[in-house]
Order: C-alpha cells, then structure tokens, then sequence
C-alpha cells in the first residue's frame, strides 16, 4: 500500500484533498515559498474538518534551513502550540553552516515534538552528504523523510532515492516529492521502492469576486492555487492500477 500525503496552504484544499483520496495533510502557509509554519486559524479549521491526519509544517521563513536561536526558539513555541491543538505530527529540518544536519537543534526541536510524529523534510535535499544526514535523522527518531533525491523533482532524483529506501530498511520511511503527478507516480513508486508519496495536486481557480477594479492589472489577485481533487484521484487511481 502507497499513502498519498498532500501539501495545502488554505483550507478549501483540505476538502478536494480529502475527496480525491488522500491519506494524510501537511498543513502550510506559503506553498508558493516550499511552506512555512502555518497560522492557529488554519490549523484549528483544519483539524475541526479532517478525517485524516493533520501533520504541520514548522518552519519560520523562507530561504535556507540555517536557524538562528530566536528562530529556534519559535520553532519550539509552534510545535508546542501544534500538539496543544491536537496535530497528528510536525514536519521539520534545520542544517549547519556546513549543510549538514544540526543534531542539536534536531534534538531539541525533537524533544518539543514528543508524543506526535515527526517527518524530516526537503532540507534533506540540501545536504552535502544524504547518506550521513539519513543516519542523523534515524538517530533522532524521525518516522520519515520527504524527499526529491536532491534534484528538482523525483523522477530525475530516483536513483538517490532508491539508495535512500535500501539504507533505511524499513527504519525510516521515504517518501518521495515533487513533481509528483498521475502520469508518473508509477513509474517513481516502481524505481524508488517508497510507500509514500507527496504533492500539492494544485490547480489555479477564477476569483469569486464579481468585480474586479485595481486587480485588473494585478493578475496575481485574479487567481487562487488549490488542491484539486481530480488530481489526487488521478495519483490513487494511478498507484492502484
């Protein structure tokens, strides 16, 4: 059996993720920006309307994943307030200077995240050495990894992450990411090896204003990205075949 994780950023893609099948939510703000820790308004809807798990993103900005103490510091207060919530899991990274795994952030933030599940995320892809960094992040106790197999997306970084899931045996999950659509899922399951998959399914979608003054200069404002049921059904359907 493969599970099928969906990325979102607004609470209406819970609902088309839902609908197409997904199995578990990775709950953001900013999909635009890879996703950031998303606010308590999200994750309180969002754990009011789902029927499945809800793993939240820490992460407080964009850019690398090299924190300093005070970025520490809210990470351990968003988890906090996440399992206060009632959140099935977090998703979190954080690296050194010399883009390796920070095992002493790692294990404070781990720390903080005890009781719930822990998924390592694509900061994993920013690793000088991914074989060291899955050992740290085995060490510290993560349930899984998201990753692309450093490349741009996981059909180009099979090969890595083939040799990611033989060196975990079965220690860790990996689950692949980015890129990941209805036409390929197949194909990354079969030469990967993972159980999980990863993907936003998102579609643009009109606005429902009904006018529209200064935002006809401003397409950014014209359009909304969501989740699109369809396009989780077409990854179940293709991973059932």
């Amino acid at each position: 059996m493969v599970n099928i994780e969906v990325c979102i950023d607004n609470i209406e893609s819970l609902f088309s993720a839902q609908k197409g099948g997904a199995d578990r939510i990775e709950l953001c703000s900013s999909l635009a920006v890879g996703g950031l820790t998303p606010n308590h308004g999200l994750i309180a809807l969002a754990l009011k309307h789902a029927h499945i798990p809800i793993y939240t993103m820490i992460r407080p900005r964009d850019g690398d994943f090299l924190y300093s103490s005070l970025e520490v510091e809210m990470m351990l207060h968003d988890i906090h307030h996440a399992k206060t919530q009632g959140v099935q899991g977090v998703v979190l990274g954080c690296l050194n200077k010399n883009a390796q795994v920070d095992r002493d952030i790692l294990r404070s933030l781990m720390k903080e995240a005890k009781g719930v599940g822990v998924t390592f995320h694509r900061g994993i892809d920013c690793c000088a050495d991914v074989h060291e960094a899955l050992e740290i992040i085995l060490g510290a106790g993560c349930e899984r990894v998201l990753t692309s197999g450093l490349a741009n997306n996981a059909v180009n970084g099979a090969e890595t992450i083939r040799k990611m899931v033989l060196q975990c045996k079965g220690r860790l999950s990996v689950m692949a990411g980015a890129g990941v659509n209805g036409d390929n899922v197949a194909t990354i399951i079969n030469k990967t090896g993972v159980n999980e998959v990863h993907l936003s399914g998102k579609t643009p979608r009109q606005s429902d204003m009904e006018t529209i003054v200064a935002c006809a200069t401003l397409p950014e404002f014209q359009t909304i990205s969501v989740t699109k049921a369809e396009n989780i059904a077409a990854i179940k359907s293709a991973i059932a075949r």
